[in-house]
């Protein structure tokens, strides 16, 4: 078996099989094509089902001078799961990453925003032209739901459940869940809706995309991140944001406000609780009150 024909009967299977979002193949397709042009730059002739520990420490020391610890990480980890592949489908009866080690990376607690620093950010949008309602309306969403910045692009219209108080959210993995969604953020939605995105004739395929750009399709990730970097320096924020700093701050600030943890998790959309565990450590204070309230020995 050849490595182009491995990484296409790879590909299938994440879609077909395990149901995985676009961009989380095209991921795992990166992994197993960065290993393959390395094999290729140095003309290592081997095949997928030949290819051994002794040449994937090659190729993991080689990345090791490109990318971070945190990259050399995720890289293993694909090549990882294409390996199990291999061995799923009876082409191969062991795992050649086995005994290669991830890099250790120390846990890096996530930005958060104040709720000041959020009012700030909305504040500083110029509401005089249509993008500017969209903008808010977006980083209210964002901020109100705890989501993903893919997850905010690809909402629809047919999402919003509005009597109820919820929107359908597709996650990772293409799973759907539930989140509540604040009267705040409702408001602006509608508002949007009615007077702005109404003005804006959708391009084939983008009828029911809830935000658009002014050419009729939805918005990019790259745009959001812009636009949040834009807000930031306005304000002179001297931190790093990027939509993912909404979603963590909206966890901790839920934590803060007494939030039950595996109600955060739910909201968020991870699987496992651990993920959700990080915001555990960003508030202190709020531990030691739990502790203080709830302990039968207070």
């Amino acid at each position: 078996m050849k490595w182009q024909q491995a990484l296409t009967d790879y590909q299938l299977y994440l879609k077909i099989e395990r149901g995985l979002s676009t961009n989380t193949i095209e991921n795992y397709h990166r992994d197993v094509r960065k290993l393959m042009l390395y094999l290729e730059t140095h003309k290592i002739q081997v095949s997928p089902l030949h290819i051994d520990t002794s040449d994937l420490q090659g190729f993991i020391y080689e990345i090791a001078k490109q990318v971070s610890a945190s990259s050399q990480s995720r890289i293993i980890s694909g090549l990882r799961n294409f390996f199990d592949f291999l061995i799923f489908e009876d082409y191969r009866n062991d795992n050649p990453t086995e005994l290669i080690e991830s890099p250790k990376i120390g846990r890096k607690l996530p930005d958060t925003l104040s709720e000041t620093e959020i009012n700030k950010l909305i504040s500083a949008i110029d509401l005089s032209h249509p993008q500017g309602e969209r903008n808010r309306t977006l980083i209210e969403t964002l901020y109100s739901c705890g989501l993903r910045v893919s997850e905010l692009t690809s909402l629809r219209i047919s999402d919003l459940f509005f009597d109820e108080g919820f929107i359908r959210v597709v996650g990772k993995g293409n799973k759907e869940r539930l989140t509540p969604i604040h009267y705040n953020a409702q408001k602006y939605i509608t508002t949007y809706l009615h007077q702005i995105r109404s003005k804006i004739t959708p391009q084939k395929g983008y009828e029911d995309t809830l935000f658009l750009n002014r050419r009729g399709k939805a918005l990019t990730r790259q745009m959001i991140f812009i636009i949040l970097k834009d807000l930031a320096t306005k304000i002179n924020l001297n931190k790093t944001i990027s939509p993912h700093t909404l979603r963590h701050s909206f966890a901790t600030h839920l934590l803060e406000g007494g939030a039950d943890l595996r109600a955060i998790q739910q909201m968020l959309g991870h699987e496992s609780i651990t993920t959700t565990e990080v915001y555990v450590h960003l508030d202190k204070s709020y531990l030691k009150t739990v502790v203080e309230k709830f302990h039968p020995r207070k």
